[in-house]
């Protein structure tokens, strides 16, 4: 046969380079139920759809060429349930998959001609940070900064997963990616603890440093936690489901049960009449949404503030809500960050969005104004006024002062409330408090009288009389509603594209 030893030569190549890592690396993780890069592609892509760019890369130092199979990540293109998808996955095994020359090639390779070419990002990441002795020196740190790119414009989906011990550039990866879902074990930060150690003297946990509880709860970084590298890579699965290939596209309708509109006929048992008392506004999603369809955005973050991507009657959009479960329903700075954020998510993908809200303002005082609660405010608003995909604002019970507008009324395409809706500009106990000094424990008689007084004029219908409202509905045709608002405000002109007027806000957090 001709080219026999090329070809036995290639063949050999080949296996070496996809061994990866030293075997003891190797089967270090597979004792500890981690996957490794390319069995993490293997479950991210339909079978045989892997397209490798870079196999036999390896690291620009001479020295180092033995150990740096792939130069420490693995990147190609692949099918997802039929989509096709750039792909870099970390390979730790390989010298921590730190930054370097090829492996940051590599991955903008693929970023490059996703972007190009319309097709969504995956980053499977882990990394050990800078690799050292590359970026040592003068020139070693000032060629990193020269390739290095910080800023993306939101021109495709990019959905990271961190994996394992992610610092530095790996870090930064996932900050500029548009959703992103933490391992528990993982680890997410600038910075290692040992380099913590060293540059300020602080000791400390490498989970207390950038854990999953840190970033889910803390900073609000990640949008969701896994358990297990399989359940990492079914959350990104998921995820992109909802997202459109890329910014001037829109996601496809998708088939719904037959028995999807069974949950919000009961909807009025999920909300209680009297507006002082709680209820949880993830319940009232559900039973809006079709079956199965929420995902959760930073459930654990800001918790007021409810952010999911759903379905209604297959069209896939985004739902912003307030909580009364948390805080009364008042919203804090956190939770703008969070709706902020989401609503870059929406407007950079053609995401219509939906505003549910029940809130009795936002949470004023001494923690708050030092939070900057009056910029959070206004972040919020810049966001929602330059978004261009449909709004729709509901009103299920009350909506008082800026938060009325934030959440959408008088802001969106249209406005509308249930017939339990109560608007005004602060909830008329606070009213009462403040314009006449009289509390309900001092004088509980005259404090109901003023109570009903400052209450006037701020029911549904009043709000629906001058046409602010443009509908009033019984909640339980609020599916149905939403549905026929959705089809009204299609962007039919535009193929349902927006303006992406926010494609270009920093990391959205």
């Amino acid at each position: 046969m001709a080219f026999e030893k090329e070809l036995e030569a290639f063949q050999r190549r080949s296996e070496a380079a996809r061994a990866m890592g030293s075997p003891k690396r190797l089967a270090e993780r597979k004792a500890a139920g981690i996957l490794n890069a390319r069995e993490r592609v293997d479950l991210l892509v339909d079978h045989g759809t892997f397209e490798e760019a870079g196999l036999f890369a390896r690291s620009i130092r001479p020295e180092a060429a033995d150990v740096s199979n792939g130069d420490g990540v693995v990147s190609g293109f692949g099918h997802v349930d039929g989509r096709l998808v750039g792909i870099n996955a970390a390979d730790f095994t390989v010298l921590g998959s730190s930054s370097a020359a090829i492996h940051g090639k590599k991955q903008s390779f693929v970023r490059n001609a996703a972007a190009a070419n319309g097709h969504p990002v995956i980053n499977l990441m882990e990394c050990a940070g800078g690799r050292i002795p590359d970026i040592m020196g003068a020139a070693g740190i000032g060629a990193s900064g020269e390739i290095a790119r910080y800023s993306r414009r939101r021109t495709t989906p990019a959905i990271s997963a961190v994996m394992g011990l992610t610092y530095g550039g790996g870090a930064f990866t996932c900050i500029n990616s548009d959703l992103v879902v933490m391992r528990k074990g993982a680890v997410l930060a600038v910075s290692s603890q040992m380099a913590t150690s060293v540059a300020i003297g602080e000791e400390m946990d490498p989970q207390d440093l950038g854990g999953w509880r840190h970033h889910s709860e803390g900073t609000g970084f990640v949008h969701a936690v896994a358990d297990t590298d399989e359940d990492c890579v079914a959350w990104v699965k998921r995820a992109l489901s909802y997202l459109p290939d890329h910014a001037n596209a829109v996601t496809p309708r998708t088939e719904f049960a037959a028995d999807a509109e069974a949950a919000v006929a009961g909807i009025l048992d999920l909300v209680p009449e009297q507006r002082g008392k709680t209820y949880d506004m993830r319940k009232v999603i559900a039973a809006i949404a079709d079956p199965g369809s929420v995902l959760p955005i930073k459930d654990r973050f800001a918790k007021v503030a409810v952010t999911c991507l759903a379905r209604i009657r297959g069209r896939a959009v985004g739902i912003i809500a307030t909580n009364p479960m948390f805080k009364g329903g008042a919203l804090d700075p956190d939770s703008c960050d969070k709706i902020a954020g989401f609503i870059v998510l929406c407007d950079s993908f053609n995401l219509p969005i939906v505003f549910l809200a029940d809130t009795p303002g936002f949470l004023v005082g001494l923690e708050s104004e030092k939070k900057r609660l009056a910029g959070k405010i206004m972040n919020f608003m810049a966001a929602l006024e330059l978004s261009t995909v449909p709004k729709i604002a509901l009103i299920l019970r009350k909506s008082f002062g800026q938060a009325y507008l934030n959440m959408g009324g008088g802001k969106s395409d249209t406005t509308a409330t249930w017939f339990t809706g109560e608007i005004s500009f602060m909830d008329p106990a606070v009213a009462v408090n403040i314009v006449y000094a009289v509390k309900r424990e001092d004088d509980p008689e005259r404090f109901e009288q003023l109570a009903r007084e400052v209450s006037k004029d701020t029911s549904a219908y009043d709000l629906a009389a001058p046409f602010m409202a443009h509908a009033v509905i019984d909640p339980r045709e609020t599916r149905a509603y939403l549905d026929r608002q959705l089809d009204i405000f299609s962007r039919s002109l535009t193929g349902g594209v927006g303006a992406h007027r926010l494609a270009d806000w920093p990391p959205a957090f």
